[in-house]
This record gives C-alpha cells, structure tokens and sequence, in this order.
C-alpha cells in the first residue's frame, strides 16, 4: 500500500533532508502516547515512523519520489471522484474515511526495491513503537517503585525521627 508520507509528516514534497528530523520529532511529540491516550496513536506513531525510514533514506527517498507524482494524480482522481457523490455519501463519518484509504490503498505501483523498502520500513516501525510502548511501561513501573520505596524510606525514618524526639523529650 503507497502512503503519503509527507502527509503524515505534515511536510511539503520539496522538503529538504534536513527538515525531515524536525518534522519528524514534531509529529512523533503530538502523537505520543503519553500525550494522546486515544486507541489510535500506536497505528499513527507506527505511519510516522514508517515515514520517517523512507524520507530520512536517500535512495528509499528517490525512488519513493519517482512515484509519488503518480500517487497524487491517482490522489486527486480519487478526490473529484469523491465530490460528484451525494451529500449523504460525502458525510464526515468513521466508515467514508475507511473507504478513502482503502481508496487509496488501492493504488498500484510496480517498483519492487520500494515496495519492499516501504513493507520493511512498515514491519521496522510496528517493531520500534512496540518497543518504545514497552519501554514507556517499564519505566513507569521502575519510576513507581522508586517513588514507592523513597515514599516508604521517607516514613520510617520520620517515624524514628519521632520515637527518638519522644524519648529525649522524656528525659
């Protein structure tokens, strides 16, 4: 399946190699899932990431650039396409944008280098959001049990404290 990737890095075609990182870091901040706790961020931080392999790749980039014209024409086909359908069909629902990206998905390229590129940028990218979901547990739960015991440490020794201030001010 082609993706656009400069739409989901939310970068024009023309972006230069250097501004892929940045944009890149943007998107991968507003999708997080510490920030978003919406079902949908482990697939958008996947795209993102998936995205990012591609563009930050030169030779993945060049040949994703070959035929990305061709995806926008296929793109804006599919659009006016979209707009002679009735009103009730173009209604802003969950079940029409499905329908536009397996619209989408259905475009058809033959450079094989990239589609396996782009499948092994898909499979590297469920891979690395897998492993940073991961991470992000295990450092919550360190991060609790840290503040736990501290927590705990912090009690007993003012509980001595006490016992030992009640002690000296009986004698």
């Amino acid at each position: 399946m082609f993706k656009d990737y400069y739409v989901i890095l939310d970068i024009p075609a023309n972006t230069t190699k250097a501004e892929i990182k940045p944009a890149y870091k943007r998107q991968a901040i507003k999708w997080h899932p510490d920030k978003n706790h919406g079902a949908d961020t482990t697939q958008k931080m996947q795209e993102i990431n998936e995205a990012y392999l591609i563009l930050n790749d030169d030779e993945a980039r060049m040949q994703y650039d070959r035929e990305y014209p061709l995806f926008s024409t296929f793109q804006k086909e599919q659009e006016s396409k979209k707009k002679e359908k009735t009103n009730y069909e173009q209604r802003s629902s969950k079940k029409n944008r499905q329908r536009a990206k397996e619209e989408y998905s259905n475009f058809q390229f033959d450079n094989e280098q990239l589609k396996q590129w782009m499948e092994n940028a898909r499979k590297q990218a469920i891979r690395n959001v897998h492993d940073m979901v991961i991470e992000f547990r295990e450092s919550s739960v360190l991060g609790f049990g840290t503040f736990f015991k501290t927590g705990v440490m912090a009690i007993v020794v003012s509980l001595i404290y006490f016992i030992i201030a009640q002690i000296l001010k009986s004698i």
